[in-house]
């Protein structure tokens, strides 16, 4: 039964920027932790598939960070999303990716900008102004009038190089657009957040992580009008109606599969899982496990494991120094544990990472090595196309998803292109377009599912799972 809950209209806004790299995170790790610090419910949301930044958002906000993506899901499931996300919270925070305008094709889709208007979340535009004054007025009122229908709160000046930089962009932009300036990022002399092959470090990683958001919590505090920010987004604050349940959110039933018990690898080396993905697995009665490939020295008994991505190369060492548990996992795996790997998962299922000069010894579960290159190997939205019945999914079967991968698989043997599943509609996968490597009760692929774009992703896990260990479901075998 659909439960709904009447929803409080709450501040809510989109941070966003003319292209990457021109300051919307620090701007949104800053302003969300100042309010959190302030004892302010902030729930932020991250547009697009990204895992490491929706991590640092969290980080930020003391709370989860949930992804919104107009590729991977469909437009109800977004705005349910959004509601029900934003339930019990005194602030909404929408980090786009990208350029503001920029999407899938000519037209913007699936671009911040169309995420923004969908959900009533009025633009506050980060906007670097290297070397220039009257001319980031032009730029502003470009925006303005380029997708008319987009509601814009005001500007976020960065790279600013003192007062009277400050002084002549806020005129020109103020005198030109009308649209307020509402704080600056100055010049630092050290970026505060770490960066690396993929991005930001992630904050498991990272030690200093907290230290570097109070110290963004106090750029906004100081140099930003945070009180004018949220007044502002109020009187624009979207009717958030009336939010769904969980059970509703993900189109589950009910715990059909209480007993199951999930093994989860999550640990420095693997971190990249996203909370809906858990959520379902737990909303459907899994009991899950968390497991540490690093530290553990047995798996404990589980009927199955969900590997997810993350950067096994950079813990190599300590992976393959874990001979004990990397021997117990290939055990149960040689004797039917049934696995999905996605990503950094698949690296560590490989016979070794070769990285910086290194060879690392991994669980040798499926016939590759896995080479890390300087450029990403694939990168972007993915769709698969089963052409053959798998664990999990079913000849036929079309998911979308995401990958970002620098290893490239090296195979052990000339046979290997047999074990391939799929074929890709869209992305590189594995190599020539092959994904969903397949052996004995393993599936492992370089693509990210979403539970929320991919509704029956976790129910085709746990029904895969159930089916091998011959167990029953409400009284039925798993089908």
């Amino acid at each position: 039964m659909e439960h709904k809950i009447e929803q409080p209209q709450i501040p809510a806004f989109t941070i966003a920027a003319l292209r990457g790299g021109s300051g919307k995170t620090i701007a949104s790790l800053g302003i969300a932790r100042a309010l959190s610090n302030q004892s302010k419910r902030v729930v932020c949301f991250k547009k697009g598939p990204d895992y490491i930044d929706a991590a640092w958002l969290a980080a930020a906000s003391n709370d989860q960070c949930y992804n919104l993506d107009p590729f991977l899901m469909d437009v109800e499931t977004i705005k349910a999303s959004f509601q029900l996300r934003s339930q019990e919270r005194d602030v909404a925070i929408i980090e786009g990716n990208r350029g503001l305008f920029d999407g899938m094709d000519l037209e913007g889709t699936a671009s911040t900008s169309k995420l923004s208007r969908l959900l009533d979340a009025p633009v506050l535009l980060v906007i670097d102004c290297t070397k220039a004054t009257r001319t980031i007025a032009a730029l502003v009122k470009g925006c303005l009038t380029f997708e008319p229908e987009v509601n814009f709160l005001g500007v976020i000046l960065n790279q600013v190089a003192g007062k009277r930089h400050i002084a002549m962009v806020t005129q020109a932009i103020e005198h030109y657009t009308g649209l307020p300036v509402l704080g600056f990022i100055p010049r630092l002399k050290k970026d505060p957040l770490p960066m690396r092959h993929l991005g930001l470090t992630p904050t498991d990683e990272f030690q200093g992580a907290s230290s570097a958001l109070d110290e963004l919590a106090t750029l906004a505090q100081e140099h930003m009008d945070i009180d004018r920010i949220i007044n502002l987004a109020s009187r624009r604050a979207p009717n958030l109606g009336s939010a769904t349940d969980l059970n509703t959110l993900f189109g589950i039933e009910g715990p059909k599969y209480s007993g199951l018990k999930i093994g989860v690898i999550r640990d420095a080396a693997f971190q990249f899982y996203y909370p809906e993905n858990l959520e379902a697995l737990s909303l459907l009665g899994a009991e899950l496990k968390y497991l540490n490939a690093i530290s553990d020295r047995r798996v404990p008994e589980v009927d199955g494991i969900y590997i997810g991505g993350g950067f096994p190369e950079t813990q190599a060492a300590l992976l393959e120094k874990n001979i004990e548990f990397r021997k117990n996992l290939l055990e149960l795996i040689n004797n039917g544990l049934p696995v999905y790997a996605e990503c950094g998962g698949l690296m560590y299922l490989g016979h070794s990472i070769l990285w910086q000069n290194e060879k690392y010894e991994m669980v040798g579960a499926i016939p590759f090595d896995l080479k890390m290159q300087q450029k990403p190997a694939g990168h972007g939205y993915t769709i698969m196309e089963f052409q053959k019945d798998t664990p999990f999914y079913k000849r036929g079967a079309v998911v979308k998803g995401h990958e970002f991968h620098y290893s490239r698989p090296i195979p052990k043997d000339s046979i290997t292109s047999l074990g391939f599943a799929c074929k890709l509609r869209r992305g590189s996968g594995f190599q020539d377009k092959l994904e969903g490597y397949v052996n004995k009760n393993v599936f492992c692929t370089y693509t990210h599912v979403h539970a929320l774009g991919q509704k029956e992703w976790a129910s085709t896990f746990l029904n895969g799972v159930a089916k091998i260990k011959g167990l029953e479901i409400n009284g039925k075998p798993g089908m």
